[in-house]
């Protein structure tokens, strides 16, 4: 039987990531990325996810349409980020959830594959 989720062709999917980067739809992205439906992004994001200000996710309500869901992977632990800054998302469109980086990446795949508007700032499993 197979398993694999019934996700159109020109959608991005997380095949793998680690403490370097992600594979992603067969290609490799180093550090941390900003991955919607169709596209992924280099994000310029500050090294310690702690540090996070809302003006970080700028480029991704630059690329078109704010996702329904903002997945956020932080990391291997994850934590919850301050109120301000989920406050500040919120306003903006869409539903922030912090997870660590695995966790996030399975999300963002199976809301993926129910036609969900998601999107992910994704940092590396470190």
């Amino acid at each position: 039987m197979d398993l694999t989720p019934l996700v159109p062709e020109d959608r991005k999917l997380v095949e793998s990531y680690g403490e370097e980067g992600f594979k992603v739809s067969g290609e490799w992205f180093a550090g941390p990325i900003l991955l919607l439906p169709t596209r992924v992004v280099p994000w310029q994001a500050p090294e310690d996810p702690k540090t996070l200000e809302p003006q970080h996710f700028a480029p991704l309500f630059e690329l078109g349409e704010p996702p329904e869901i903002l997945l956020i992977g932080l990391g291997a632990k994850g934590f919850l980020p301050p109120r301000a800054l989920r406050d500040a998302l919120r306003e903006k469109g869409p539903v922030p959830d912090a997870m660590a980086t695995g966790p996030a990446c399975r999300t963002y795949n199976v809301l993926l594959a129910e036609g969900r508007k998601v999107a992910a700032a994704l940092y590396p499993d470190k």
